[in-house]
């Protein structure tokens, strides 16, 4: 394994630093994955944005946590559904929609498990999802915006997963106690 470099603010190459900043602004500090992706100033502003942009889209707030631990479960990134599963539980999702995302499970909300089904597809089929798929959706009450927000949502999560996956990025003592390991 090789080993990446954990940069903070005064380690980080410049064209991080701001990055980094933002990061530790919207999280509250610096994450293991920005300090892990600052070695890549590109690849961390580009996270950033995307994180920013999705956080601003049109789902709701708890859909927004199902697009996230649901592609991170998918994904198999053990960083990220502590992460969201953590920052899901804080947010006020029910501790039962977290452990049956976890688990890959239906939710017992039918407008939620319509975004985990899609976002499951999606993620599933590399993004070649049926017009049934997108009808079903669209008939939970969703919106075709919605199905585009899915689409930034699970993008971000791709950033985050793969970077994980490549650097084995150690997890944050914020996000312990919701650890999980890939089946």
């Amino acid at each position: 394994m090789t080993p990446f470099t954990l940069h903070d603010e005064t380690t980080a190459p410049e064209a991080s630093r701001p990055h980094l900043k933002s990061a530790k602004r919207r999280m509250g500090f610096i994450t293991t994955l920005n300090a892990v992706m600052a070695e890549s100033p590109e690849l961390l502003a580009g996270y950033n944005a995307l994180a920013e942009l999705f956080g601003k889209s049109s789902l709701p707030a708890k859909a927004k946590h199902v697009v996230w631990i649901t592609a991170s479960v998918l994904n198999e990134c053990e960083y990220c559904v502590a992460a969201h599963s953590t920052l899901a539980l804080k947010s006020g999702v029910d501790s039962d929609v977290v452990t049956a995302l976890r688990e890959g499970k239906p939710l017992p909300d039918n407008a939620l498990d319509a975004v985990r089904r899609f976002t499951a597809s999606m993620v599933g089929n590399q993004g070649w999802i049926t017009d049934k798929e997108v009808e079903d959706f669209l008939a939970a009450g969703y919106t075709e915006r919605n199905v585009l927000d899915v689409i930034l949502g699970v993008g971000m999560k791709t950033l985050s997963n793969y970077t994980n996956h490549v650097a084995h990025t150690p997890l944050d003592p914020a996000w312990q106690g919701q650890e999980w390991q890939r089946p």
